[in-house]
């Protein structure tokens, strides 16, 4: 079995335009869904965030329902429930910390947090770039892309330049009621730095795999995204750079 490092936010606001702040953390089903896949298929998981800091959950992601249109989604008293149980989620280690040697893959969950610290942080960008080159797959959802903002080379290129994926949009977020407040949109943000946003529905799930890159588009995109990376861990299965 292999071992899974699942970089997340330690940011319990975002910062918006106006100067005000928006309350926020992890979306709880962007991790709590892939966490229980990886677990149940016998791999080991390790969280990591700036500092060490418990990653906070978006307490609006646990109002989260079963979804009529996309069956066997989870209900927010089972993700409170796993997350307050989780040993993974409850004592993450620092950034600083990660020996990456031992990963054969790096998974990093939304929320609006990663927009507030993923984005920028040089340690997270350094772990991606570095699990990029090595072959690691690389997975994200939602708001995760944010991190891989910061996954640049000396040069200032962004190491996922040219990468197919898909992420939060701007039509998402303008129908969650935040475009007009942030002080950037990631869909924007991920197409100046040279990567390639393929879109879906809005809030339905898509899914994007370009070499070691796995990603969702939204929180219905977890489940799908999770079911990816293990079809990609299964025995047997070149992951290489080339991959496809």
């Amino acid at each position: 079995m292999s071992s899974i490092l699942f970089i997340m936010t330690a940011a319990d606001h975002w910062d918006l335009a106006d100067g005000s702040s928006h309350p926020t953390g992890f979306w709880a089903e962007e991790a709590v869904v892939p966490l229980e896949a990886f677990l149940a298929a016998g791999h080991e998981v390790v969280v990591a965030t700036p500092g060490g800091v418990v990653p906070p959950v978006d307490e609006a992601s646990l109002a989260t329902s079963d979804d009529s249109d996309t069956p066997g989604r989870p209900d927010g008293e089972h993700l409170r429930k796993a997350i307050v149980s989780s040993e993974q989620l409850t004592h993450p280690i620092p950034l600083d910390q990660v020996d990456l040697d031992r990963f054969a893959a790096v998974f990093v969950p939304g929320g609006h947090g990663p927009m507030q610290d993923l984005a920028v942080d040089p340690l997270s960008g350094n772990l991606l770039t570095r699990a990029l080159d090595a072959g690691l797959l690389v997975s994200v959802v939602c708001h995760g892309p944010a991190a891989l903002l910061a996954a640049t080379r000396e040069d200032g290129t962004n190491a996922f330049a040219g990468y197919r994926l898909a992420a939060f949009t701007n039509a998402e977020e303008d129908l969650g009621g935040l475009a007009t407040k942030a002080r950037w949109l990631l869909h924007d943000r991920l197409r100046a730095a040279g990567l390639r946003v393929d879109t879906g529905t809005p809030y339905k799930p898509h899914t994007a795999s370009d070499r070691t890159l796995l990603s969702g588009q939204n929180p219905a995109s977890s489940s799908a995204v999770a079911d990816l990376v293990l079809e990609r861990l299964a025995p047997g299965r070149r992951n290489g750079p080339g991959q496809p």
